[in-house]
């Protein structure tokens, strides 16, 4: 029996069958049913959302919480930029990607080269497909995306060491009236129940207040593109509400060493951005 030959320009899932179901039809099912579970809530315009990376067995709950925000948006989006950290390759600054598409069980997801292009051409990224290729902090938001969206196009920019006004000024030059932010981060790592749940509540306050100066590494592994995206918030007068607030030992039991998720809507109550 042949294995399929890799497509031309398409970065391949790189965690289906670990982090999310090989399976279209499996992955399908275990999406619409996280979908189903939580409920929306009236965040007025919303400009995007926050959400985990993990694993579905894990952080699915929660992230699901904020894609449903998406679904029920009466905005529709035609786009979509999504910031995260890189964890397997060391970033400097912001990566592009030079695919044409990312592929997941669910399809392919084109990319925005015009818009990739223009960032790269202005030197607010570089593009790094090393980066890219084992990464999971952008892929695993995609099956939520492509159920809850149908079609759009991607700008996938895994976030090094860059500052929070670098991330916030690509977000600055590619966010529009038909353009929705995901910013993908954990939260704490591997600390007991009780400890963790003390760090996420400051995070989640700092968070909410867009405090993009105190947020480092152990608070959160997105810490780089979750700070950019608050800058940009504090600069353009968004709001960041809350959905959900858990932690890795609600679904696995284990509270010994735990990951912290959380999920939250980015809104304004203006009708148009400037």
């Amino acid at each position: 029996m042949f294995a399929p030959k890799p497509r031309l320009n398409v970065r391949p899932p790189a965690v289906a069958g670990s982090f999310y179901p090989r399976g279209k039809n499996e992955l399908k099912a275990i999406v619409e049913s996280l979908l189903a579970e939580p409920k929306s809530s009236d965040q007025g315009r919303l400009l995007g959302v926050i959400a985990p990376h993990a694993g579905y067995m894990y952080s699915g709950p929660v992230a699901s919480s904020a894609f449903a925000e998406v679904a029920a948006a009466e905005h529709s989006y035609a786009r979509v930029v999504l910031i995260g950290p890189p964890h397997y390759v060391s970033v400097s600054g912001i990566a592009a990607s030079s695919a044409k598409a990312f592929g997941t069980p669910l399809g392919d997801v084109p990319i925005d080269t015009d818009a990739i292009g223009y960032l790269v051409d202005h030197g607010l990224v570089s593009t790094d497909d090393r980066a890219h290729a084992p990464e999971h902090s952008v892929e695993v938001e995609l099956p939520f995306l492509q159920t809850v969206l149908g079609d759009f196009i991607l700008i996938p920019l895994p976030v090094g060491d860059a500052s929070p006004q670098d991330v916030a000024a690509v977000i600055g030059a590619i966010m529009d009236g038909r353009t929705l932010l995901v910013v993908s981060t954990d939260l704490s790592h591997y600390l007991d129940d009780t400890s963790a749940r003390a760090r996420d509540r400051a995070t989640a306050d700092a968070i909410e207040r867009l405090d993009y100066t105190t947020l480092g590494p152990y608070d959160a592994c997105g810490f780089s593109a979750l700070n950019g995206a608050l800058c940009a918030a504090q600069e353009r007068g968004w709001t960041v509400t809350r959905l959900d607030l858990r932690n890795s030992g609600d679904t696995s039991g284990d509270r010994s060493r735990v990951v912290g998720y959380g999920a939250w809507a980015i809104s304004t109550n203006k009708p148009e951005l400037h």
